[in-house]
């Protein structure tokens, strides 16, 4: 739960809107009003829509992230079903891969160790905490983390148990050893999801769901059909390969598979072997008759010509690994580690080490390393070097590294620092930078020129030396050219990858690779990077991305950062490890050792939706009694329905033609919505998959992508309580106030914010709603009768034509927020403001029954329950809301809209005027009330002056800024091309230099402000609306808000019209009305009659 919920304002607002759900829901079930069938024909433009959601891992309980993300889906599918469209949204539960198996086995390790029910020993929490004492922890906002959490503990929460996390699910003792079967996960957390997805309003066909792994039999087919057939077109390889791995699991650790460290891929190296001369000090003695080699990992194998030393960390813990027969690699243990997983251990996947040695232990070995000018080198202390990336062991190369030059300035020109690690002088001083690459902007020696212009002072500098790293690198590797070695005057990025062959070849270096950051498994080890012989996926083959990229071409993105990350993913997915040895699954058919990792099993199964209802007879686990049988769902009935092969004679033909119609005419879906953090892997392997497989006709329509959801502004995290499950917030708020706060949290690629007190007040907006719409039926009687007349009517009219063409705009684009604002905000701040403006002639019974409609009907989807009630029980309407039809409208009016916002305006700024006059130059001392105006002050009379054109100057400053607007790409000319342009008007030359700048310039840059907010409209002579007809024909209205007995409208050029204001003209000179911009003047009855 939050750190601070926010519970509902009134149980039983919430209790009518649950209680309502939970009816409406029935109604759905007993009139299978989300099941979609095929029509009989192909269906043409719009008729039919088919959205998909990645089927969500069955590890636990849903939560409102997962129904964030499906919400974009369901808002997006109830949209089409209201327009007519024939709908289809199925859903289904993945529970492929080691997750489950792994929570399972250790669950039943906990059994084993500590009983059933455990009693698990006491540990003191806090221990360590960041907060050391009680006075600094009452400092901390209660409502405020207290601490960072890893992904990890985000995901498990605080709990260090697997039977504490069975708890947190409101698992009783005597159910949660039952879970020790990982077949028991399969059983029970669908079917509760599913549950959940119902009464969250989900327009789901449930006919078609399913669970993966082979206790499914379809699926499991069907899986290894899809398998199969990659594997004959060549999309599946053996192969060795580097790959993140899980010591523990004892097999790859792919993204579904991780608890911390979601793409991350391996990082390769050149590990550079830096020979030690003998003789060896006292330290290494247990060496002696050994090759040994300081093991240094690059990036950059192409710089090792230029090396002075080797750096080590004093105070880092290396050791002496055994990495064949005779080779000895000095390096940290985590490398090590990482070698043996790589062919690079003397012993296969465990490390042996000979001694343990420390970084001060390594200072001053002579060494012999490749490609280096000098013959000799030494190793030496730099307080920087990283024993958590790479070996702990680095090459340095001052010339081209600025963290090298300066790391060696700082023991060439400080003999303390020298004598503090025992350096002696020959170590270093006869070392000078040899420079080995030319860049053009910094010379030869890039890294000494870059550490002088910035000013380093030390090898501490990092923040500038980051800065000097960014400036040399990019450089080095695109515009560097080579000056030494035999690949002298060719590109940096010619020569690296001959340099890198050269070493390998000739033995002088290895391949290295590790993580490119800590990736933990969900079994709790740290993964490395393994070399593996094992199935692959071929991604990233020449010819398939091109049909991958031709694919993404055509489909809709939603957005250029969807599109980025999809292009972004295509340029470097490469071969994709498919097998798995560990978890559940389908078996890899032609190997059946391994099975099929959770996320090759992932990419097609949109397919298996258009038949698995014929298939699995309604079951999700495909159980029931079928036509037909597991068995006979052959390679060959599958290339049938999906590709067009011939029809096989296992299964009747009319069964076997319905699937393959129920394919044809749902094919290809027409969206899958996701969190963006798939692009990277589910969603481009669906790509690819559908590109290989299916024909270019049934390849995906649309992938729409969001941000991740938090809650209240913070992450959701279980590990810091600030955390809602979907069916708590169902609890909570009811399923249309949720639905609601989802909506309103936002749209895009950013995070999203579901406020809680978001979904609290859509509790009180839609109950009150309700309440209001029963009063106005109850009332029906006293409304005003007949054809909208009034220019109120005709607004309000128009307001809720807008609505529905901006409503419509922005669903259509599945950008819920603003359809929300258009559909449900505008519509009712329209609806009061028309309520307002009537007066004692009331609201039109016409507009407002269109009202409840039009608001009904565009709500739908976002609180189709809200919807149904209105639909049914208030506007007593025949059928379901949810397929009521799209609202109707006319042709908007926008100058309708200009002119009552400028109406609307005009009354806000004449009351405060209003206010202003009748208080008078005093101002009431701070929290006293102002005292009312005498009758004889009493301002009664309003004087409303207009002026709907403008002239003189003002009219020649807007000819010049139309004739300096280019309309085609909405900007200005220069500001100094206007300035000249405006000089030379007629008005210019009646004013002097200072006068222009004083009145023309700050109006031209207001104007010019103002056609950035509203457009080029901002520049015409006048409005395009009468102002002055606009306020005749709401005298009442204004006299109403105001509190006046009278207001006239007059013309600011009529004299005599002026001269009425008496004293008061002067505000007319002072202030003259423009266009848009009236000017009121407020009097008394004695100085208006006087007047007169």
């Amino acid at each position: 739960m939050s750190s601070n919920p926010e519970e509902p304002k009134s149980c039983a607002r919430t209790d009518f809107l649950r209680s309502n759900e939970s009816e409406v829901q029935r109604s759905w079930d007993e009139n299978k009003v989300f099941q979609a069938d095929p029509g009989s024909g192909a269906p043409g433009p719009g008729e039919k829509f088919f959205g998909n959601f990645p089927y969500p891992y069955m590890n636990g309980l849903l939560h409102l992230g997962h129904a964030f993300s499906l919400s974009k889906l369901e808002f997006g599918a109830a949209y089409h079903r209201l327009r007519g469209s024939n709908v289809l949204l199925p859903f289904a539960f993945h529970c492929t891969g080691m997750p489950i198996k792994a929570s399972a086995d250790k669950l039943a390790r906990e059994i084993q160790q500590y009983g059933n029910p455990p009693v698990f020993p006491m540990v003191q929490e806090g221990s360590g905490a960041a907060v050391t004492n009680a006075s600094e922890a009452d400092a901390i906002a209660p409502d405020k983390f207290k601490g960072k959490k890893s992904k990890a503990a985000a995901k498990t929460g605080t709990h260090k148990y697997q039977w504490e996390i069975m708890k947190s699910f409101g698992l009783e003792d005597e159910e949660i050893a039952k879970f020790q079967d990982p077949c028991h996960w399969l059983t029970h957390f669908p079917p509760l999801a599913k549950e959940v997805l119902k009464k969250f309003g989900l327009g789901c066909d449930w006919r078609r769901s399913f669970i993966t792994t082979d206790m499914n039999p379809y699926y499991d087919a069907f899986v290894k059909w899809q398998m199969r057939k990659l594997k004959k077109l060549g999309k599946v390889v053996k192969d060795m390969r580097y790959t993140i791995y899980s010591p523990l699991d004892g097999q790859p650790c792919a993204d579904h598979d991780r608890a911390t460290g979601e793409g991350v891929q391996p990082q390769e190296y050149v590990l550079i072997k830096m020979e030690v001369v003998s003789p060896f000090p006292p330290g290494l003695k247990a060496l002696e008759g050994r090759k040994v080699y300081l093991a240094a990992a690059t990036l950059r194998p192409e710089t090792m010509y230029g090396q002075t030393n080797c750096w080590v960390l004093p105070d880092g813990i290396y050791g002496a690994f055994e990495i064949n027969d005779t080779d000895v690699f000095i390096l940290t243990a985590r490398a090590a580690l990482n070698l043996a997983y790589q062919h690079l251990s003397r012993v296969p996947e465990k490390p042996t080490c000979i001694c343990e040695l420390s970084g001060n232990d390594l200072i001053g070995l002579a060494l012999k390393s490749p490609l280096a000018f000098n013959e000799t080198i030494y190793a030496l202390p730099m307080l920087t070097v990283l024993t958590d990336k790479g070996t702990g062991i680095v090459a340095s190369v001052p010339s081209d590294s600025p963290d090298d030059f300066m790391a060696l300035q700082d023991l060439v020109t400080k003999p303390p620092l020298r004598a503090k690690y025992g350096v002696k002088d020959e170590w270093v001083l006869p070392y000078k930078v040899v420079p080995i690459i030319h860049i053009p902007e910094f010379g030869d020696k890039s890294a000494e020129k870059v550490c002088r212009n910035l000013n380093i002072k030390s090898q501490n500098d990092k923040e500038k030396l980051a800065e000097a790293k960014r400036m040399t690198y990019l450089k080095g590797f695109t515009d560097g050219t080579m000056i030494v070695g035999e690949f002298s005057g060719r590109k940096v990025q010619e020569a690296k990858p001959l340099i890198k062959s050269k070493l390998l070849e000739e033995g002088t270096a290895v391949l290295y690779s590790e993580p490119e950051k800590v990736v933990m498994s969900r079994s709790g080890d740290e993964c490395v990077v393994a070399l593996t012989d094992q199935w692959y996926i071929t991604y990233g083959e020449t010819e398939w991305k091109q049909t991958a990229v031709k694919c993404l071409s055509g489909m809709n993105a939603f957005s250029a950062e969807t599109r980025n990350g999809f292009e972004h993913t295509l340029d470097w997915l490469n071969q994709w490890a498919c097998s798995r040895s560990f978890g559940l699954g389908t078996r890899i058919p032609w190997d059946e050792q391994f099975l099929v990792e959770s996320l090759s099993d992932s990419t097609l199964y949109m397919a298996y939706y258009t038949v698995s209802h014929l298939l699995q007879n309604g079951n999700m686990y495909g159980k029931e009694i079928s036509s037909i049988k597991p068995e006979e769902m052959t390679d060959e009935v599958w290339d049938y329905v999906f590709c067009d092969g011939p029809a096989p004679k296992s299964i009747p033909p009319a069964l076997l033609n319905k699937m393959k119609q129920e394919f044809e005419y749902w094919y290809p879906f027409d969206i899958q919505v996701s969190g963006k953090d798939l692009i990277q892997n589910h969603l481009t392997f669906c790509i690819y998959n559908h590109a290989a497989l299916l024909p270019e006709h049934h390849w995906p329509r649309g992938f729409r992508c969001n941000g991740h959801l938090m809650l209240n502004s913070e992450k959701m995290s279980k590990s810091t309580g600030n955390f809602l499950t979907l069916e708590e917030a169902i609890k909570k708020y009811s399923s249309d106030a949720t639905r609601f706060a989802l909506a309103d949290a936002g749209d895009g690629m950013d995070d999203a914010n579901f406020v809680t007190e978001t979904a609290n007040s859509a509790v009180m907006r839609l109950t009150k709603e309700i309440s209001w719409m029963e009063e106005v039926v109850a009332a029906e009687s006293k409304l005003r009768a007949g054809p909208p007349a009034t220019y109120a009517d005709h607004v309000f009219a128009n307001e809720m034509n807008i609505a529905i063409n901006e409503t419509e705009k922005s669903y259509n684009v599945f950008m819920f927020r603003d359809a929300l604002k258009s559909g449900f905000y505008d519509l009712q701040l329209a609806r009061d403001e028309y309520r307002l403006s009537c007066g004692a002639a009331g609201m039109n019974h016409d507009l407002l029954w269109r009202f409840m409609d039009v608001q009904t009907r565009l709500i739908t989807p976002i609180c189709p329950h809200y919807a149904e009630h209105v639909w049914q029980k208030i506007l007593k309407k025949e059928g379901f809301a949810i397929k009521a039809g799209w609202p109707v409208a006319d042709t908007p009016d926008p100058t309708l809209r200009i002119a009552n916002k400028y109406l609307q305006d005009s009354i806000v700024s004449m009351r405060k005027l209003l206010q202003k006059q009748e208080s008078g130059s005093k101002k009431p001392k701070k929290g006293a009330v102002p005292a009312p105006p005498s009758d004889e002050k009493k301002m009664d009379i309003g004087l409303i002056y207009v002026n709907e054109h403008y002239s003189g100057w003002k009219e020649q400053c807007l000819r010049v800024l139309q004739s300096k607007f280019d309309s085609q790409t909405c900007s200005f000319a220069p500001d100094q091309e206007i300035t000249e342009a405006l000089m030379n008007c007629p008005i210019a030359q009646e004013m002097n230099l200072k006068q222009v700048q004083k009145l023309c310039m700050p109006f031209i840059r207001f104007k010019k402000e103002e056609v950035r907010k509203v457009g080029p409209q901002a520049l015409d002579l006048k409005l395009p609306f009468g102002e002055m007809d606009v306020l005749q024909k709401n005298l009442e209205l204004i006299k109403r808000q105001l509190g006046l007995e009278q207001v006239e409208v007059l013309s600011a050029s009529d004299e005599a019209a002026c001269a009425i204001a008496g004293e008061y003209v002067s505000l007319l000179e002072k202030s003259p009305p423009s266009p848009g911009d009236p000017v009121a003047i407020f009097i008394c009855k004695q100085d208006y009659k006087a007047q007169i």
